[in-house]
């Protein structure tokens, strides 16, 4: 029989608005959010509690945040420094197990099943962790240990910021009953939506339907709901994980009119494009193409193709459509490339540290 897995996910609490903060101290009890120009019509990558009291939110136009707290210090985004400090982060998971899955910058999931750090305990050693990034980073972090990767990052979440909670192999059937249906891996608005309309709402409502009409309604994600209402999660953490995707994009102080407009637009986006892949340093292994057009009523939508290459013939009629589905002005354009799942041989991974 398996043993019962000791899964952590750790999350860096506000990383990018608490390095500034750290970094500067007389940002320290003022609202600060990292983000784009206001003049560049750019969006907020995090901000503060101090500044969520405000109703400022990650993913926020610059200039709606600013509305909310006129007060609002915004500092711009210094990738270098938020890398740095997350490479310090993995090499200290490294020294509780080799078992670890980076899912962004500021956090990741630790397998500390076999690790015999803090006398084996999943729990001292998520509370060890964080104290380390405390007293060395003059950071703080949140953690969630639990028997799964989904529970543990539902757990990461209960006690932000500066926070752990366990769940235990034994409370999970009872813990999960009343979770909302969003708190579950792969259920984001739309699908939510689709389950409420159903009535239901929690993992306890899920439970009453059957995986055949789940699956049938819902195809394969149907099966996975299934399981993950009873508190099932059979992924493993994957220290080989790499990106699946590489990508640029422009927010235009003011909008593209047209489609040709975006397409004029095309060359310095390619070239930026180009520079990204240069620095990973790679041979990377390209399936797809893709364009982003964020239109100026916020919907958005993304085209894609199968390419092995950049092509700027191809992005240009991913453009076309995609401009074609709304008609309507653009403020931001964005391209990508999406990488094979199994590179070829001399195709070598991105780092994953290059975002």
């Amino acid at each position: 029989m398996n043993p019962i897995r000791k899964i952590i996910h750790i999350d860096m609490d506000c990383f990018y608005a608490a390095i500034e903060m750290r970094d500067f101290p007389e940002l320290a009890d003022k609202p600060i959010a990292v983000g784009g120009d206001v003049k560049r019509r750019g969006v907020i990558a995090t901000c503060n509690y101090a500044a969520r009291e405000f109703g400022v939110r990650s993913a926020m136009p610059t200039a709606q945040a600013l509305k909310r707290c006129p007060q609002l210090i915004l500092r711009p985004v210094r990738m270098e420094v938020y890398q740095r400090e997350s490479q310090y982060l993995r090499a200290l998971f490294a020294e509780y197990t080799e078992l670890i899955e980076p899912l962004s910058l500021d956090e990741a999931y630790l397998d500390v099943t076999q690790s015999t750090r803090c006398q084996g305990s999943a729990t001292w050693i998520a509370q060890e962790i964080r104290q380390r990034i405390y007293e060395t980073r003059q950071l703080t972090a949140s953690a969630g240990i639990a028997p799964n990767k989904s529970l543990a990052k539902i757990a990461s979440e209960w006690n932000k910021p500066n926070g752990q909670m366990v769940i235990r192999p034994e409370d999970v059937s009872t813990f999960i009953l009343d979770l909302p249906v969003r708190s579950l891996f792969g259920v984001g608005p739309k699908m939510e939506a689709k389950l409420n309309a159903l009535q239901i709402k929690t993992c306890a409502d899920l439970q009453l339907y059957p995986v055949e009409f789940l699956s049938a309604k819902f195809g394969t994600l149907g099966q996975r709901l299934y399981e993950l209402a009873r508190g099932i999660d059979e992924r493993a953490v994957n220290p080989e994980r790499i990106r699946k995707s590489l990508s640029v994009e422009e927010t235009y102080p003011s909008d593209l009119p047209d489609s040709e407009a975006c397409v004029a637009a095309l060359p310095d986006l390619i070239t930026r494009l180009e520079n990204r892949i240069q620095r990973a340093g790679s041979l990377i292994a390209i399936h797809h193409l893709f364009v982003k057009l964020k239109f100026n009523d916020f919907h958005q939508t993304t085209v894609e193709r199968v390419s092995p290459q950049i092509d700027a013939g191809i992005l240009s009629q991913l453009i076309r459509e995609g401009f074609a589905r709304y008609n309507l002005p653009v403020r931001l354009l964005g391209v990508g490339i999406r990488l094979k799942q199994e590179p070829e041989r001399e195709a070598i991974q991105l780092p994953l540290l290059d975002l």
